[in-house]
């Protein structure tokens, strides 16, 4: 059983990305023990309750901060990075935007739509490297 950091409430089942009393991204927080739920304080590392390390649990599917802000600054016109983070609304209204623009082109209204696309993708790929947009579409926290 995993309990949630921030709250110290067991998780409803290991797939939870969010606990339902506190609403925090699953690993978030620092005043629980994840293995037994009992107070620690921020600086602890190991808790004195179980014996566990109290450092956040690496979590095999965290993202890329990196790539994804990477993808952004050169890809994000085409919503690469929203696709690649989850948000595939998202993504898909940014490429369709692309699209629309490119074939547009011809009547100079086009480039429009792709300059704001461009910069739409470069203003959030900045906001993930800064740490702005630090989670995914799924609510797991982006790794270093």
């Amino acid at each position: 059983m995993y309990y949630c950091k921030n709250c110290g409430e067991p998780y409803v089942t290991d797939e939870a990305v969010l606990c339902v009393k506190c609403g925090a991204g699953k690993g978030l927080g620092t005043n629980y023990c994840h293995n037994c739920g009992k107070p620690v304080t921020p600086e602890t590392t190991v808790c004195l309750s179980c014996g566990v390390p109290c450092y956040p649990p690496v979590n095999a599917n965290a993202k890329s901060k990196i790539a994804a802000g990477l993808f952004g600054i050169f890809l994000g016109q085409f919503g690469v990075h929203n696709f690649y983070l989850g948000y595939t609304q998202k993504a898909i209204i940014q490429l369709v935007l692309t699209i629309v623009g490119y074939v547009l082109c011809c009547v100079f209204v086009g480039i429009f739509f792709v300059m704001a696309t461009s910069i739409w993708g470069l203003v959030e790929g900045i906001m993930i490297l800064v740490g702005k947009i630090n989670v995914d579409g799924n609510g797991i926290p982006l790794s270093e």
